[in-house]
């Protein structure tokens, strides 16, 4: 589970972009096993059967405004559209708008939606469910976790029959990504209490497919809608099964009971190599638009010194990292942004691997072994700290283990403490109470990270580590409203040195997705938005009769 976002708590930053429309990476697409073969064209399209996917988590509503967890928006993904969304390259395009321009410059947005659009009782969507939507996310009595964006709207005025203005208060270079959240259905919410809708178990989208069955903690059946307006999708049936344990969850994919699935490195390494296993699936492997750090709490009498903290990323060896968490499936991370990816700062140069430099940068910040019990101390306090990390992921306890092993042999001591994720968010993380944490976030494809490192963010907000620094707030509010990419580029590789060289984080590494799909399922095509971004245009190859892996 990566650390998000959610209004006044830390859930889920980012988890509509990062999971409705399931981007992965920037450039330099990886696959293994032919993943490339899937996506050429040999035969016409197979319309019928089924697909049956695995889902550690159950939904937890259906109503995007109240989401805020993976399995839901996996789930939204296909049931909702929105006026924009992400291709495979991850460019915003149109999607239930027929077309949008920017306009006045760049404080307003003209859009004009489709008139061919229908919600899955038959209503027509109009610009008065765009404009009901926009109303629903800054009403004060929405739980939202979603709002901030719709906050810089100023106005939203109707100008013909299917056509609209949107004009912002202040210019936002992210502006157009606000309409890519789902469009709700005023005819069935307006006038509602949003937190009781009986929408959130029982949907009604214009996607592409439509909810037919939710058994909690079983199963979610998706049929194909046959009214979408792009054209019904090729399969008739996606079925999400929640299978709550990963290996469980690959003996049903040996078994042939599932089709999908994330492989950890081990199973993609070691557990699904040999004849059976490629005539049956397709492999696959690219970045994760993800990055795992070690952060630090900046009020911690310690950590406050810079030097220590650059002590500290000389004295961790990320390759070491990657090859004993990972099994090598992951590149190293120097900073907040995807490799490949046009905001990514290829000048940066990482910390190198030596203990040597952490002991002379310790000693420099007075931590001396006086002593000689090995433990290096400042004005008699030792260097002891503890870090924490959630209950239930493996990867992460293994990383503190690696770097609890690491800072040893520069004198430095640390112990690891695993807290329930509930708990470690409310207890710890929000109220500061932490010397140091391991976590993850998700890499969004603008690079707007305003609500992560600004200090309007400390309290109450992302910045959690509460890191201050004047000249990264300036680059930050200037970086999102400047619309030339240019000059965007230039703010962000500076903003990318100032963490690099005041290491708040110690970024570790980017993981690979090692997503495995069933050979008999077609136009699985790896992109810079992962494998989802065409789930409707997937298709069976053959009758959809799945059997046991034949060893």
């Amino acid at each position: 589970m990566k650390m998000q976002i959610k209004m006044n708590t830390l859930v889920f930053l980012g988890l509509f972009f990062a999971f409705f429309y399931a981007f992965a990476v920037g450039k330099g697409i990886v696959w293994a096993d032919s993943g490339a073969d899937q996506c050429v064209p040999r035969e016409a399209a197979h319309v019928g059967g089924r697909i049956v996917r695995a889902s550690l988590a159950d939904a937890t509503t259906l109503l995007p405004p109240l989401a805020t967890d993976e399995a839901s928006f996996d789930i939204m993904n296909q049931v909702y559209v929105a006026l924009v969304r992400y291709d495979k390259d991850l460019n915003l395009v149109d999607w239930a708008a027929r077309s949008h321009e920017v306009i006045e410059n760049g404080t307003a947005i003209q859009f004009t939606l489709r008139d061919d659009i229908r919600w899955t009782d038959g209503t027509p969507l109009t610009v008065a469910d765009v404009q009901f939507t926009y109303k629903c996310m800054i009403d004060p009595k929405t739980p939202t976790a979603y709002a901030e964006d719709f906050l810089n709207v100023a106005s939203l005025e109707q100008t013909g029959p299917w056509s609209f203005v949107v004009r912002y208060k202040e210019v936002r270079a992210d502006s157009l990504a606000t309409w890519a959240f789902p469009i709700l259905p005023a005819h069935l919410l307006e006038g509602t209490n949003i937190t009781k809708s009986t929408l959130g178990r029982k949907p009604i989208g214009a996607g592409p497919f439509v909810l037919s069955s939710w058994k909690t903690g079983r199963h979610i059946v998706l049929r194909a809608n046959p009214d979408y307006f792009l054209g019904r999708p090729y399969i008739d049936e996606a079925v999400i099964r929640v299978i709550p344990d990963d290996a469980t969850m690959f003996l049903e994919l040996s078994a042939g009971n599932i089709d999908v699935m994330t492989l950890s490195p081990l199973q993609y390494m070691r557990q699904t190599s040999g004849p059976a296993w490629d005539r049956k699936f397709v492999k696959m492997r690219y970045l994760d638009a993800s990055y795992i750090y070690l952060a630090y709490n900046q009020k911690h009498p310690f950590f406050k010194d810079v030097r220590v903290r650059r002590a500290i990323a000389h004295a961790v060896d990320k390759r070491e990292i990657i090859k004993g968490v990972l099994l090598g499936q992951g590149v190293p991370a120097r900073g907040p942004y995807m490799p490949g990816t046009w905001m990514y700062n290829t000048r940066i140069q990482d910390y190198d691997y030596n203990p040597e430099k952490a002991r002379a940068l310790l000693a420099e910040a007075g931590f001396v072994d006086t002593d000689g019990d090995g433990i290096v101390e400042q004005d008699g306090r030792p260097f002891v700290f503890t870090i924490l990390v959630n209950q239930g992921n493996m990867r992460r306890a293994k990383i503190a283990a690696i770097i609890q092993y690491r800072l040893a042999f520069v004198g430095i001591r640390v112990t690891v403490r695993t807290v329930e994720w509930a708990a470690f968010i409310k207890n710890f993380v929000n109220t500061g109470r932490f010397d140091a944490v391991v976590l993850g976030w998700n890499i969004l494809p603008d690079p707007d990270i305003f609500d992560v490192w600004h200090s309007s963010k400390i309290d109450g907000g992302l910045n959690f580590i509460a890191f201050n620094d004047p000249e990264l707030d300036q680059l930050l509010e200037t970086g999102r409203t400047t619309l030339d990419r240019s000059e965007r580029k230039r703010m962000y590789d500076r903003v990318q040195v100032i963490l690099h060289e005041k290491q708040p984080y110690l970024f570790l590494y980017v993981p690979y997705a090692l997503p495995i799909v069933s050979s008999r399922i077609k136009n699985v095509c790896p992109a810079p938005a992962g494998i989802d971004y065409n789930f409707d245009r997937w298709w069976v190859s053959a009758p959809d009769n799945t059997q046991a892996l034949q060893k």
